[in-house]
């Protein structure tokens, strides 16, 4: 089989399901509107909690860098994948394809981590919270983003090397919405069961025991809540804890499906179908779950637009 030059001058072609799709105006019409979500929903929490000084709290600054990591995961794939279906004209180069898959993969496994210092975070709250502020103080709270942002990025970027280095052959059709390590290595024209396997190890690695992190924390976290003598807070940890329970649900399901399902279990298009929800769906809902059955999120975002609606109209 011909191979063709993976230098920087040379492309792919990401066929997306936009134009595959029975209806592609209204598909790409219903990305847009979930992707301006997704930046509306996810910059107005950030705002929130940068100027309320009472959300400057460890589970509120986690809350924020998740939603960080929301804005920029889809804003890696889906201004590209519309501004392609528009312009008719699907193409990515080479060091493009290997730029968004080290940014996808970052931000992918950054928010696996953090998820899991997340319901740590509750835990302590919950179950600890005489100790939490010795166990969750600021400076560890922000010790755990950072530990998330260094360990993804540095995956990611042995992940992006290797999978850019084999050769590939004519057919330089992706078929799927962004340049990830599955997609692409159909099209390498050397035997890569090998890599395949270690990417298999590499996703149960980084993604199960984060899982069983968030599992272990919920158990001891539901056992300490049933045990609660007052209604009220009961119910208030129920809350928190189920909208991170509804996230984390969204999240490992897909990135499951994606890397530790094996491939001859889900076909490329079932793929692209995931590769929909974890890059635009996921994002635009993220801050919704979070936000509307939070009161103090709620109470903040009234303070911080009322303060706004002064500034811009200010009485005399």
């Amino acid at each position: 089989m011909e191979h063709w030059n993976s230098t920087l001058g040379s492309g792919f072609t990401l066929m997306g399901i936009l134009k595959d799709s029975g209806s592609p105006g209204l598909l790409s019409a219903t990305v847009a509107v979930l992707y301006m979500l997704a930046l509306t929903s996810n910059g107005l929490l950030l705002l929130v909690i940068t100027m309320d000084a009472r959300l400057h709290v460890p589970m509120y600054l986690l809350l924020g860098q998740l939603s960080l990591m929301d804005l920029l995961f889809t804003s890696v794939v889906t201004p590209k994948a519309l501004v392609d279906f528009l312009s008719s004209e699907n193409t990515i180069s080479f060091g493009g394809c290997a730029l968004q898959m080290f940014l996808a993969l970052t931000l992918g496994g950054a928010e696996d981590l953090l998820l899991a210092f997340m319901a740590y975070d509750r835990y302590v709250a919950i179950c600890h919270p005489l100790n939490y502020m010795v166990l969750m103080s600021t400076r560890v709270c922000w010790l755990l983003v950072a530990t998330s942002w260094i360990l993804a990025s540095l995956s990611a970027l042995g992940h992006t090397l290797y999978t850019m280095h084999f050769p590939f052959c004519m057919s330089r059709k992706i078929n799927h919405l962004l340049c990830e390590i599955p997609p692409l290595l159909k099209l390498a024209c050397v035997d890569t069961s090998r890599y395949e396997l270690m990417v298999y190890v590499m996703g149960v690695t980084f993604l199960m025991p984060a899982l069983a992190a968030i599992l272990a924390s919920y158990t001891l976290i539901l056992t300490t809540v049933l045990r609660m003598p007052s209604n009220e807070g009961r119910q208030k940890a129920l809350v928190t804890c189920s909208s991170h329970l509804t996230v984390v649900g969204m999240f490992y399901g897909t990135a499951t499906f994606m890397y530790v399902l094996p491939s001859s279990l889900h076909s490329p298009k079932q793929d692209n179908i995931i590769s929909v929800f974890y890059t635009i769906v996921t994002p635009a809902l993220n801050p919704l779950i979070y936000s509307l059955r939070n009161k103090e999120v709620m109470g903040a975002l009234r303070r911080v637009l009322g303060k706004c609606m002064l500034q811009t109209h200010p009485t005399f």
